[in-house]
């Protein structure tokens, strides 16, 4: 990767977490974004706010494990290296403590292997099946193996009053399927009675026409 590139992904890691800041997706200093590199990764600071990033502060961690560069990484480090260690296609990995989904969690989730119903299209087709992950405290390794074990199984999973996790092919990508889970967590917590979910003929139909993994 060249220093261009490397310098561009640093900038979408910024602008990113700008944005879901600005939007209430995350609070404080809560939250993480990774990106994968050739050599290692870059991953956002230990206490960042995700809407003031420095781009020059992110963290880049070589595949060594050895933190070359940027201000000190992310205690969850572990959790984005089992991802990206299992899941060859994950190039980038977002949490953040997102209102609606954190909610879920303390309210009760639709199952543990499926935190929220398909509800709607597009979360069938841009997120799918998301488990939830049983509360450990912040950073805990078991839930990085936990997770580990899930790279290649789902995109995104929930942890118990922590909020999302969801990898995808880019920093933009995992963002925009992280928001659709919080906005699909959002209707239906706010909806009484609950709506029915999407028939098995209509999901099937979303994954004929649009590939949708569920």
């Amino acid at each position: 990767m060249s220093a261009s590139t490397e310098t561009a992904l640093r900038e979408e890691i910024t602008r990113v977490g700008q944005s879901l800041y600005a939007r209430g997706y995350t609070v404080g200093t809560a939250g993480n974004i990774s990106a994968r590199l050739p050599d290692g990764w870059l991953i956002t600071p230990t206490d960042a706010c995700l809407g003031t990033l420095d781009p020059a502060r992110i963290a880049k961690v070589l595949a060594t494990g050895e933190w070359v560069g940027g201000d000190k990484p992310s205690k969850t480090l572990a959790l984005h290296r089992g991802i990206y260690d299992r899941n060859a296609e994950a190039h980038a990995v977002v949490h953040t403590h997102s209102t609606h989904l954190v909610a879920l969690t303390l309210a009760g989730v639709w199952h543990d292997a499926d935190v929220l119903p398909p509800i709607t299209p597009y979360y069938v087709m841009k997120v799918g099946h998301v488990p939830l992950i049983a509360y450990r405290r912040p950073g805990h390794p078991d839930v990085a193996a936990q997770i580990a074990a899930l790279a290649n199984e789902v995109r995104a999973v929930l942890l118990d009053r922590l909020g999302p996790v969801v990898w995808h092919g880019s920093v933009s990508n995992a963002a925009y399927a992280l928001e659709e889970l919080e906005e699909t967590a959002r209707l239906w917590l706010m909806t009484e009675p609950k709506p029915a979910p999407l028939s098995d003929a209509q999901i099937d139909e979303l994954r004929q026409t649009f590939g949708a993994r569920w």
